[in-house]
């Protein structure tokens, strides 16, 4: 995309140090100098916000490491302990608990744009699978985490998810003895998501670049859909995205300071600041808000192992929306009848998530299963045929001439 380095070191170590290990003349050519669609919104700073928090959690993690203790008697009281005794221990496990919740903020606003601008299509339907894969990373870390404080609902919420394993045919006992690490969620199994949270992170940051790289092959989508014609189409990554991404940063840090420190336990789960009790069973178990959608799935279906095999399914169809879009047009910009499903689509997601918050009962249950059925066509039915059938609108002949159309009708 880029193509060759023009980098020249003017010193004569500068040169020495490039003849043998490149990376300032890399970190130029794919960090500043990298052409970049001069048309591209805010909505593509997400990005680099998820970068940004990826590095607050695996630093805050690292300290909350330090003073956590991983054993189940004790588990609960070194959260404590964190909280009330380490200097500034509150603010970095609020920083961590509350930076969960903005990263999955972060990454369903970086999955419905590129849902939206089908930055799935080719040439990067690679890019956008690594991207599904990083966010099934992000899932099993998450969930690991939550366990740790090992209060009543960590405690239950391990307990039901990992059962579910139980129901697949012939090795399921198997895979649930091994997760609990014996016969019932107790201190092994604290052990194993505690090194398993820990490890998985760094495995994440792999991925991530992984997804860079991915990403730098083709070069950015943008909100036309319309592939890179010249250089009058791009523009120096920096300074004008280091900027834009640099303004977008602070703005989400700010509010995520908010939550820090004046809503710290607004996302939290009241059960959960007591310790586990294998005796006494929440009224109402539930994960994280960032699960619900899928926990609605699961309870959606009688059967536990068709409800197991929803809930991944409703995750891993994902990894064929490449091939499931038959339209040759990316953008939703130019798609009329796909932007209306697009919005229908998201408060469906939405609405699974509040259902997924409430008991399973009454109409709860029938209005889970009536959203579950058109979330599953919406990939495998709507979605192809909006693709055959749809007329589109006309594309711009280039990038250029989009952002100058733009630029004459705002003056």
């Amino acid at each position: 995309m880029s193509g060759p380095s023009k980098y020249q070191p003017t010193t004569a170590l500068g040169k020495w140090f490039h003849e043998r290990l490149p990376i300032v003349a890399f970190a130029k050519d794919h960090a500043m100098d990298f052409p970049t669609p001069k048309n591209l919104n805010y909505w593509w700073t997400f990005g680099g916000i998820l970068a940004v928090m990826l590095v607050v959690q695996i630093i805050t993690g690292i300290v909350l490491v330090m003073h956590y203790t991983p054993e189940a008697t004790l588990a609960f009281s070194s959260v404590e302990h964190i909280m009330r005794d380490v200097n500034y221990g509150w603010m970095i496990r609020y920083m961590h608990f509350n930076g969960a919740s903005f990263f999955f903020i972060a990454v369903y606003i970086h999955m419905f744009r590129g849902m939206y601008y089908g930055s799935y299509k080719a040439p990067r339907e690679v890019l956008w699978m690594i991207g599904v894969i990083i966010y099934l990373i992000m899932m099993a870390t998450a969930f690991m985490g939550y366990v740790l404080p090992w209060g009543n609902m960590s405690f239950w919420g391990a307990k039901v998810i990992t059962n579910l394993f139980s129901a697949i045919p012939f090795v399921g006992t198997e895979i649930t003895t091994w997760l609990w690490g014996g016969y019932a969620v107790d201190n092994p199994t604290l052990n194993r998501f505690f090194s398993l949270h820990y490890l998985l992170p760094f495995v994440l940051a792999g991925v991530v670049i992984l997804h860079i790289w991915a990403l730098h092959v083709p070069g950015n989508n943008n909100p036309t859909g319309i592939e890179v014609k010249s250089e009058k189409d791009t523009v120096p990554f920096h300074p004008y995205y280091t900027m834009k991404d640099g303004f977008a940063i602070v703005v989400f840090l700010i509010v995520y300071a908010l939550f820090v420190f004046y809503g710290p336990n607004y996302m939290g789960e009241p059960v959960n600041y007591t310790p586990a009790n294998p005796l006494s069973t929440p009224a109402h178990i539930k994960p994280e808000w960032y699960y619900l959608p899928f926990y609605a799935i699961l309870r959606s279906i009688p059967n536990k192992l068709f409800g197991v095999l929803a809930m991944f399914s409703s995750i891993l169809i994902l990894l064929f929306l490449p091939w499931l879009d038959t339209s040759r047009v990316r953008s939703g910009k130019y798609r009329p009848v796909f932007k209306l499903e697009f919005w229908v689509f998201a408060a469906v997601c939405v609405a699974l998530g509040y259902i997924g918050s409430k008991p399973p009962d009454g109409a709860y249950v029938l209005w889970g299963q009536v959203l579950t059925v058109y979330y599953f066509a919406h990939f495998i039915i709507i979605l192809p045929l909006i693709g055959l059938l749809e007329q589109p609108k006309v594309l711009p002949n280039s990038i250029s001439d989009d952002v100058l159309a733009h630029s004459t009708a705002s003056k």
